[in-house]
C-alpha cells in the first residue's frame, strides 16, 4: 500500500471525527484530518533538524525540527506520537512524548488539527530513509538562527508549530515568519 492510500480520519473544526477516506484524498480535495508534532531532544538538549525526502507527499525536501505525521485512521493522539518518532528516529524503546497542546494549522498545504509533543531521546538515531534525506542536532540557539536567517526553506507547518511552541514555553518573541 501506498502513503497515498493510506485510510485517515476526516475531522471537523472541533476535531470531531465525520468520516474516513485515503490520504491521497484527503490531501487532493483539502479535508481536515489529524497530525502530530514531536520536537525531539537529545541528552545535551540539542534539537533533532531533519530535511524531508523529496519523495514526500507534502512538503518533499524541506527542512523540519520536529518529527511526526498524520494519524492513521482510528488511531489516538498519544500513539502517532510515540510510533512517528521511532519511526523517523529508527528508535525502539523511547519514552512517550508528552503532550504539550494542541492547535489548528490553517496555511500552505492544506489544514489539519496538530497535537505537539515533546521528547528527549538518548538512544542512538538511525532516521528511517524514506522520511528523513539528512539529520543533525542544533543548540536551541543555533535553530532559531537558522529560523530567522530563511538561509533553509522549512515546512510552513512546522514553523507554525515552532512558533507556538516558544510562545508556548514563554521564550520571547516568536520568531519572525519566513520571507516570502
Amino acid at each position: 500500500m501506498s502513503a497515498a492510500d493510506e485510510v485517515l480520519d476526516v475531522v471537523d473544526r472541533e476535531d470531531r471525527v465525520t468520516g474516513q477516506a485515503p490520504r491521497g484524498e484527503v490531501y487532493a480535495r483539502g479535508l481536515l484530518h489529524r497530525c502530530v508534532f514531536v520536537q525531539v531532544t537529545d541528552g545535551l538538549g540539542r534539537i533533532f533538524v531533519h530535511r524531508r525526502t523529496a519523495a514526500k507527499l507534502v512538503f518533499p525536501a524541506r527542512y523540519d525540527m520536529f518529527v511526526g505525521g498524520v494519524l492513521g485512521a482510528g488511531e489516538e493522539y498519544p500513539r502517532a506520537a510515540l510510533r512517528e518518532a521511532e519511526e523517523e528516529l529508527g528508535v525502539s524503546g523511547l519514552e512517550q512524548p508528552a503532550p504539550l497542546f494542541k492547535f489548528l494549522y490553517e496555511g500552505p498545504g492544506g489544514s489539519w488539527w496538530s497535537s505537539v509533543y515533546e521528547v528527549r531521546c538518548t538512544l542512538p538515531v538511525a532516521p528511517q530513509e524514506s522520511e528523513v534525506a539528512w539529520h543533525t542536532w542544533l543548540e536551541p540557539r543555533e535553530l532559531e538562527r537558522r529560523v530567522a536567517g530563511g538561509e533553509w526553506a522549512w515546512v510552513p507547518d512546522g514553523l507554525e508549530a515552532y512558533r507556538r511552541l516558544r510562545a508556548f514555553r514563554g521564550d520571547g518573541v516568536p520568531p519572525p515568519a519566513p520571507p516570502a
